[in-house]
């Protein structure tokens, strides 16, 4: 333990530091317990300020003995933190052992996935140079609200935002901040589990019929029947109660990730291109038809850096004090996260456009890969990419759910005060699962659901941190610190508005071709 220089005037061994209080919280795992009213930061008074070498030097040993140790765990508490009993019966705070371990898995589960194999299809429409210029551009700005988030996470001492509504609530006012916080953030959470129903459920029918082959081809599964039997896997492993015991699941999720997506951009521009390959983008009927297929294609770009709807609540999970608040931890696994992440997308976007230009189909890489080269490819290697994709699928589902578990045990527990029992819990997830499954059956083709979703939740990346900073921080009025985040808001939610019209075209174009167009 780290000496103090006030220690060094007292003759006898210091003892051990006093340990935060805990609780045992429903699911077993402990949470800290709630430590009296919310503190005041001031500048001239600290929690250990009358704790002094000259107020202990009076005082006999026993009662420096004390006072030390009382000193130390102050200094290791750092500011009294209000809490909310509530918090150690939902999912997202019953838990508070996480680390930067945890959260690098979570944040690479969250970031990087099956949306990474949509990007070639916005480059069919953006070409090589506005598809890089807006990929980079759309990086580093999420990159630099992630840090925003970040640091709000205990923007007011004393206070943890342990979600993103929390935040919102705290920045815009109570009521407005539910309005435009809840429905994206839950719309982001649904919507991304009923894409990953999606794309789980048509992966799985091409590796049954990868590794089947002609043998089981007499009376397949239809395609209703694998996003059921994969509805069924996600919701047997949604019964992990919180979110700390989903860190093994995000681990495989993002290892799967990684090596799923270097498999198949590596295939891909191993193999020899198309005859027919163009890198034109593609040229639409009319004016109005090309500007909504631009729109619809920057919200794909928008949709693939998804996951800053939990960021608070990944931070959330982690021990804070005043000498080791959780930002540090966070910001240090979140960085080697976006790290592995950029490494995933930039190169599938690329070379999956140089593979396969503007013949990439509307659902990705993974598609045109099994199209273009399901016979150049040894039959096992195609295999084990598309298995890793479910395993992914399967992971991301969980985390991505949580906040939605989250909302319902908090209606319930705010009702009956008392938490949600096995078998309620249970419930809640089961409907959830199901509920994504059959709005999963009644929509078209990812790729127009991706760029509807990357629209509509475009706010919660780009817009609302950036507001946040400035309602919350209060940075001098016209600096460029002011000015800077006030334009990159107002951007957010501009972009938002022509990215969801975008997507609403695109999806209503592809049910129109559904409809007219379905082979008998």
């Amino acid at each position: 333990m780290e000496e103090r220089p006030e220690m060094e005037l007292i003759s006898i061994p210091a003892t051990p530091r006093a340990s935060t209080p805990e609780t045992q919280t429903p699911s077993g795992q402990r949470s800290p317990r709630q430590l009296g009213k919310e503190g005041k930061s001031s500048s001239a008074w600290t929690p250990t300020s009358f704790i002094s070498p000259r107020f202990l030097s009076p005082i006999g040993t026993p009662m420096k003995r004390v006072l030390i140790n009382m000193k130390g765990y102050l200094e290791e508490v750092g500011h009294l933190t209000k809490l909310n009993p509530q918090d150690a019966w939902l999912p997202i705070t019953e838990s508070r052992n996480g680390n930067a371990h945890y959260a690098a898995f979570h944040n690479l589960n969250a970031g990087v996935g099956f949306q990474a194999l949509v990007l070639p299809v916005a480059f069919s429409f953006l070409g090589w140079s506005w598809g890089i210029l807006s990929l980079t551009i759309a990086y580093c700005w999420q990159l630099y609200t992630l840090w925003i988030l970040v640091q709000l996470h205990e923007a007011v001492p004393g206070k943890r935002y342990n979600r993103y509504v929390e935040l919102a609530e705290a920045a815009f006012g109570e009521r407005l901040g539910v309005w435009l916080a809840l429905f994206p953030t839950v719309y982001l959470s649904a919507g991304t589990a009923t894409a990953l129903i999606l794309i789980g459920g048509e992966t799985m029918k091409l590796f049954f019929q990868i590794v089947c082959g002609p043998l089981c081809s007499s009376n397949p599964l239809t395609t209703v029947e694998w996003y059921l039997v994969f509805t069924s896997l996600c919701i047997v492993l949604s019964q992990l109660p919180n979110l700390n015991s989903i860190a093994g699941l995000s681990l495989i999720g993002a290892v799967t990730a990684i090596t799923y997506s270097t498999m198949v951009w590596v295939l891909s521009v191993s193999q020899q291109r198309p005859p027919p390959i163009s890198y034109e983008p593609l040229s639409m009927p009319s004016f109005t038809a090309s500007a909504f297929s631009v729109m619809n294609a920057l919200g794909i770009i928008a949709f693939a850096f998804r996951g800053h709807n939990l960021v608070l609540e990944i931070q959330a999970t982690m021990p804070s004090t005043f000498k080791h608040p959780a930002h540090v931890p966070m910001w240090r696994g979140a960085k080697v996260a976006y790290f592995f992440i950029a490494m995933c997308l930039f190169p599938v976007a690329i070379g999956g456009f140089w593979a396969y230009g503007n013949l990439m189909p509307s659902g990705g890489i993974l598609n045109a890969l099994y199209a273009f080269h399901s016979h150049d490819i040894p039959r096992g290697l195609l295999a084990i990419a598309f298995l890793l994709v479910v395993f992914n699928c399967l992971s991301s589902f969980q985390i991505y759910s949580m906040p939605v578990f989250d909302s319902f045990e908090a209606s319930y527990t705010s009702r009956t005060n008392r938490p949600c029992s096995i078998w309620v819990r249970s419930g809640f997830r089961v409907f959830y699962g199901f509920v994504n499954f059959f709005i999963g059956v009644a929509l078209p083709f990812l790729s127009s659901l991706a760029g509807l979703l990357g629209g509509l939740t475009l706010p919660v990346t780009f817009a609302y941190p950036c507001f946040m900073w400035v309602l919350i921080k209060k940075p001098t009025k016209y600096s460029f610190n002011w000015y800077f985040n006030w334009i990159l808001g107002w951007l957010g939610i501009a972009f938002s508005l022509a990215f969801s019209i975008g997507g609403i075209w695109s999806i209503v174009n592809s049910g129109l071709k559904l409809k007219f167009f379905k082979p008998s």
